[in-house]
């Protein structure tokens, strides 16, 4: 059984993983020596993420739903994930 070639999409696409992957242990870092609580400081956290990956994919040109992962995707997790916290925040602080 032949192996499929690995493509340019699929190398660009392990790079958008690890960056994210890398940049989320970091912000959970600075989350958890910030003064205003892990919750609120993550949350912080990932919405300045979100909106740096926003500037980074309209910068480079990246087309939004492109085969292979981009900025664009990368911003769509952030905010996603700063729903959720800001919701688990929330919740957990009444």
């Amino acid at each position: 059984m032949a192996n499929a070639p690995v493509t340019f999409n699929d190398l660009r696409s392990v790079q958008v993983i690890g960056r994210f992957c890398l940049r989320m242990v970091v912000l959970c870092v600075f989350a958890a020596i910030g003064g205003a609580g892990f919750g609120r400081s993550l949350a912080a956290l990932l919405l300045l993420s979100a909106i740096i990956s926003v500037v980074a994919g309209a910068f480079r040109r990246e087309t939004p739903f492109d085969a292979a992962l981009t900025h664009w995707d990368e911003a769509a997790v952030y905010g996603l994930l700063y729903g959720l916290v800001m919701t688990i925040s929330q919740v957990s602080a009444t």
